[in-house]
């Protein structure tokens, strides 16, 4: 069996880890060119403490980032509906299509949140009506909004 070394990563390096992570790798490679080139350190006690302790950090934020989206969800749904004014033809057929960033905006003017346009999922709105959206705030984090579209 080889013997392999213990190292901290420094930097991302492809097919090896990312930032931070603990790696296994051949003695040569530690000693001639991770370590020299400050890509990598030794693992010590301390080391694997500090790893450690920005572990528990990244939990804690990633924690906090969804407790802030689980927050936003509640804001969205309380307010439940929002109006889009749009032109329109014979029939309650609309002028165009509600995009998007037509709903992000008014969720910012009426809210004050920004919402990520990209993370807003909307039926085909052709005529005036109300239809149910669903914007999503963090990866596992969705509310469901009501989009009312009407006549301006």
């Amino acid at each position: 069996m080889r013997r392999r070394v213990q190292l901290v990563l420094n930097k991302d390096i492809k097919k090896l880890g990312k930032t931070g992570e603990l790696v296994e790798v051949a003695p040569g490679y530690a000693r001639n060119y991770l370590i020299p080139q400050q890509m990598a350190v030794r693992v010590t006690p301390g080391v694997l403490k500090q790893i450690e302790r920005r572990k528990e950090e990244e939990r804690q934020r990633i924690l906090a980032l969804k407790q802030e989206a689980e927050a936003r969800k509640t804001a969205l749904e309380t307010i439940g509906r929002f109006s889009i004014p749009k032109q329109v033809g014979e029939g309650d057929a609309i002028f165009g299509t509600v995009t998007d960033r037509e709903v992000a905006d008014v969720i910012q003017s009426i809210t004050g949140q920004e919402v990520d346009r990209r993370g807003i999922e909307l039926p085909d709105i052709s005529k005036l009506g109300f239809y149910k959206a669903q914007v999503k705030l963090h990866p596992e984090v969705t509310a469901q909004i009501e989009i009312q579209v009407v006549s301006n």
